[in-house]
């Protein structure tokens, strides 16, 4: 069944014009073929075509369907944007269909890329969720910088994932399961010391993804699928 989605919800039941030129233009559904619906923020419906228009396509909601796909945890990955974008979006999109709540780009001092375009990141995120079937999206937040990050943000387990010497613990044996989890994933360059001194003083427990060198896209994967398991 086709999937849609309609942000808020809550002011009309009408599908976006994207999703409506799809609807009946792509896929040439008509009144009373149904479809699925997600608003992004939770809410899962099956609904049945109303009004089809490939501009502003209305439906009917009959029935409130119980997502699969929801945790209960909650993951919070910070993470410096990489030179090459499609590697940030690879990264974004499959975390997206891990499982992953909220999503910050941190400008760090070795980072090599410190602009976004947090639209076309959206769009990922949108496309991911759908796909995988998802009625909540992660939040994709402002781009900040590192100090701002590390002191504005909390939760109950918090961990930085860096390359330096030292006594460091799998994340796998330290993270506890049904938690609200932050993790830092630094650039291509790693944190700088400095970094990693501030992120202590402020509760963050270093941890190791593996023996492996990672790029920063793949550790950012390893920690949400890490996570993931731990809460199966």
């Amino acid at each position: 069944m086709a999937l849609f989605y309609v942000p808020n919800l809550s002011v009309a039941c009408i599908l976006p014009e994207e999703e409506s030129l799809h609807a009946i233009k792509v896929l040439r559904l008509k009144t009373g073929d149904q479809i699925e619906v997600v608003d992004g923020v939770g809410g899962f419906y099956r609904a049945n075509i109303s009004q089809p228009h490939h501009k502003r396509c209305g439906f009917e909601i009959v029935e409130s369907i119980v997502d699969p796909s929801c945790r209960n945890y909650k993951l919070h990955i910070a993470i410096a944007p990489t030179k090459n974008i499609d590697r940030l979006e690879w990264f974004i999109e499959k975390a997206t269909e891990i499982g992953v709540d909220e999503i910050t780009p941190i400008i760090c001092h070795n980072s090599e890329r410190r602009i976004i375009k947090e639209e076309r990141l959206q769009k990922v995120i949108i496309a991911a969720a759908k796909q995988s079937i998802k009625s909540k999206f992660p939040v994709l937040n402002p781009i900040c910088t590192f100090g701002s990050f590390v002191r504005s943000y909390n939760a109950e387990q918090k961990f930085i994932a860096h390359c330096y010497q030292g006594e460091k613990e799998l994340l796998k044996n330290v993270a506890s399961k049904d938690a609200t989890s932050i993790i830092l994933i630094g650039p291509e360059g790693d944190f700088s010391l400095d970094e990693v001194n501030v992120s202590t003083a402020y509760n963050y427990l270093p941890i190791s993804l593996g023996e492996s060198r990672l790029r920063t896209e793949t550790a950012g994967i390893v920690a949400c699928c890490n996570i993931a398991t731990i809460n199966m």
